[in-house]
């Protein structure tokens, strides 16, 4: 299984949700427009993006891989307060780091996302 408390993934993660939130995207078309090269990247140089702040990383992304406001807004229409994408971020982390061999958790990161979760999440 990947290590516990993996920095990278939760940044990782993180910065998946961060997007999804800015773009007004559903967390999976975030993740199927990053696809698994950007993915793996963010991943394994997660030490160097979080040197700068998550908004200009995000950006960068954003723009790279044009990704378009869309009109899913799960924050808006929320009634009660909603926990921030660190938060999120996290608990994506240990659910996937759980289940996940180190050589696979792109992988499973990705099926996650594209999982039935995220049309449960998306509701």
């Amino acid at each position: 299984m990947a290590n516990k408390n993996n920095n990278s993934l939760f940044y990782t993660c993180s910065l998946i949700e961060y997007i999804g939130r800015k773009m007004k995207r559903k967390r999976r078309e975030i993740v199927e427009s990053l696809g698994k090269e950007a993915i793996t990247r963010i991943y394994e140089y997660a030490d160097v993006f979080h040197c700068e702040p998550i908004e200009k990383v995000a950006e960068e992304f954003v723009e790279q891989y044009n990704i378009q406001t869309g009109i899913f807004d799960n924050e808006d229409s929320c009634q009660y307060e909603i926990p921030d994408y660190w938060t999120i971020g996290e608990v994506y982390e240990r659910l996937i780091e759980d289940v996940a061999p180190e050589e696979r958790i792109v992988d499973i990161l990705m099926e996650v996302y594209c999982s039935w979760m995220d049309d449960l999440l998306s509701d």
